[in-house]
């Protein structure tokens, strides 16, 4: 028998996040907005717009760190698209953002100059990375994907060219976190780093969750779009 998921649609959504509030994130990148008072999952999501099959798909996912059968064939296609370009603009405009004005002022109680400008480097050459990583996705991927949800299919390009070119992006951090860790002066303050340091564990967990999403729940759905536009065709 297969093992049924944790949440369901008529769970109250106000009890998944006080179960789990890592699905805050997925809420608000859904778009969800707070003041749901005891709604439902489903009445949370028809009364804002969402699809609630795939709501809870990533929920269950991001929860519990695997698929069920057939999740990904409940999936709007429309719906993980916002999801993920919602993800995008979260990193690159808040969350990474946010930790450097936060890296920045505890590197300013260091006396080790070359140290601080060493982790300050190697964070902002992290995160150019990241944003090639996403504007790639944004302007090629996820236009493919526009482009199959309008119902033109690419003769050049399938959604199994970016998986097997699809890059991990979280790893680096871990030398980050290392970099801070073994050499942060002892004249620094160690409240603000560890604050630092405890956000840039959350990303990293984080993006490593953003892209299982994006292999596993992204990648099967479009492959199904292609198969039914070529079986049209």
């Amino acid at each position: 028998m297969e093992k049924e998921h944790k949440y369901r649609a008529t769970d109250r959504m106000s009890d998944l996040i006080t179960d789990n509030f890592s699905l805050l994130t997925v809420m608000s990148r859904f778009g969800l907005q707070l003041g749901f008072g005891d709604q439902t999952v489903k009445g949370v999501c028809e009364e804002q717009g969402v699809d609630t099959h795939t709501f809870l798909a990533v929920a269950n996912f991001v929860n519990e760190g695997q698929l069920s059968y057939g999740d990904d064939e409940q999936v709007s296609l429309t719906s993980l698209m916002d999801y993920l370009k919602n993800a995008h603009a979260y990193f690159l405009d808040f969350n990474l953002p946010t930790i450097r004005r936060k890296l920045i002022e505890a590197l300013s109680f260091a006396r080790h100059d070359n140290v601080g400008m060493l982790i300050l480097k190697f964070f902002d050459e992290y995160v150019e990375e990241v944003r090639n990583h996403m504007e790639y996705e944004n302007n090629e991927v996820f236009s493919y994907v526009g482009e199959l949800l309008e119902g033109r299919l690419s003769s050049s390009y399938d959604i199994m060219t970016y998986s097997s070119h699809h890059s991990e992006i979280d790893s680096k951090l871990n030398e980050l976190k290392n970099i801070i860790i073994k050499y942060y002066p002892e004249s620094g303050n160690s409240n603000l780093m560890n604050s630092v340091l405890y956000d840039i564990f959350n990303c990293e967990q984080d993006l490593k969750s953003h892209g299982e999403v994006e292999d596993y729940m992204l990648v099967p759905a479009v492959e199904r779009e292609e198969r039914r536009l070529r079986d049209e065709q």
